[in-house]
């Protein structure tokens, strides 16, 4: 199916990106990707707006890669969607036999009718060639729209009292857990291990547009992501990339290391200063970079695996980050999806070695991940992709009601429980915020 393109200027980008993303509340179906104007190496435009499928592909994880692998080489287009975390049970022999409360599809993936990029000052229309007759009516539609703007900063925090947040593990068996988890590291079974625990809302509604809005204004991540299958919502201010796919280079760029941020420049800055020599951090963070590195080099041509950066610190609005980018140069007969299956699940949401460290997680959380420490992206029609991690969300069932967002740690040989257990007290607050005060 070809698709009809058009550019037109605008001369104020915020303004209109806010228009389009009301604009998209009309669609069932969408992906909005939100780069928040990061100043990022590997960045191929500011925002995309996917909406209106025409064609999708809704799975389990059964044979999940294979049945992508036959969707996108017969599209040859502009694919979005998501690969939950479960999905690691059609690369593993593994399962996922922990509550479930919000009931997504382990594996989504439509073709737009309408795409629509904001790279600088132009907005780029990528429309189905069967409904171009709609493009410039619709670039009307959204220009003379007014964006509904809210300023959060003076909206008066006064509580939602709709909103009880409840633990599903809580702090005394979260340390029982962990400590679980230390007595398999002392043992060797394994060397870090990602803890996750879920945070959740019962019978509860929330207007999903004004939280994703919210939270990205107070986070303004480069991974954001706003994404809607009919009554299923992810609402995500990602920071990290997991894995792209340039031509044939590919980078992956896993996290590991986290500060709060500090209001005094001064105190600021030495904290971040301070993440960058914590040798638990770093310890953490090389531990993935080895584990990445290993599974790049399943696709990767001989030798090519490279580490560009080691344990930089990056500094978004609410913490500090120590990130390392890993690249390889991608054999040129492989599909790429057998990339992504080779790489999954990402390393930063699962441990090291990872196969045990998934079993052993498994056994420990008591909820389902499924789209949380999953990846929302997208395929070009040349084959390339991009696909964040998604933490740092809010998933949300309309239908049944119920509200999720789980938030973890990794866990290494000089963990403490207590330690940990605020690190993630410190992950979930703006999702706690916005959910309370919007």
């Amino acid at each position: 199916m070809q698709r009809v393109i058009r550019n037109f200027s605008i001369d104020n980008p915020t303004e209109f990106k806010n228009k389009l993303f009301g604009w998209s509340k009309q669609y069932e179906t969408a992906v909005w990707l939100d780069s928040n104007n990061y100043n990022q190496k590997y960045s191929s435009f500011d925002c995309a707006l996917a909406v209106e499928e025409f064609t999708s592909i809704k799975t389990d994880y059964y044979n999940g890669f294979d049945k992508l692998k036959e969707y996108q080489s017969y599209t040859k287009d502009y694919i979005f969607g998501y690969i939950s975390y479960d999905v690691k049970n059609d690369v593993e022999e593994l399962q996922s036999k922990n509550f479930d409360g919000l009931h997504f599809p382990d594996l989504f993936f439509f073709q737009p009718q309408k795409l629509i990029l904001i790279k600088g000052k132009t907005v780029e229309f990528h429309y189905l060639n069967m409904i171009d007759d709609e493009l410039e009516e619709d670039f009307e539609e959204i220009f003379q729209a007014n964006p509904t703007l809210i300023n959060y900063e003076k909206r008066p925090n006064n509580g939602n009292d709709s909103v009880k947040i409840k633990l599903r593990i809580h702090k005394d068996e979260y340390h029982q857990k962990v400590n679980k988890i230390l007595e398999h590291i002392h043992r060797g079974d394994i060397y870090e291990a990602n803890f996750c625990q879920e945070f959740y809302v019962e019978n509860t509604e929330i207007d999903p547009y004004d939280i994703y809005t919210h939270l990205n204004a107070i986070s303004e991540p480069p991974f954001a992501t706003f994404f809607r299958n009919e009554n299923q919502y992810l609402l995500s201010a990602s920071p990290e990339r997991y894995i792209k796919k340039e031509d044939r280079k590919i980078i992956s760029q896993p996290i590991k290391g986290t500060a709060k941020r500090l209001i005094n420049k001064i105190d600021d800055e030495k904290i971040a200063f301070d993440l960058s020599r914590d040798d638990k951090e770093r310890s953490e963070n090389i531990m993935i970079v080895d584990l990445v590195r290993n599974d790049l080099s399943r696709t990767a041509e001989k030798g090519s695996v490279q580490v560009e950066e080691l344990c930089k610190v990056y500094s978004f609005k609410q913490v500090h980050q120590m990130i390392s980018t890993i690249t390889s140069t991608i054999e040129p007969t492989r599909h790429p999806v057998d990339v992504i299956r080779d790489t999954f699940p990402m390393g930063s949401m699962t441990g090291a070695p990872k196969i045990s460290a998934m079993e052993i997680i498994e056994n420990l959380e008591e909820s389902k991940r499924g789209l949380y420490s999953g990846t929302v992206g997208y395929f070009t029609p040349s084959g390339d992709f991009d696909f964040n991690v998604v933490i740092r969300s809010i998933l949300y069932n309309s239908a049944n009601k119920y509200i999720s967002f789980s938030v973890g740690g990794a866990i290494t040989a000089k963990s403490t429980p207590e330690k940990e257990y605020e690190e993630c007290l410190l992950k979930a607050k703006a999702m706690k915020y916005v959910l309370l005060n919007s």
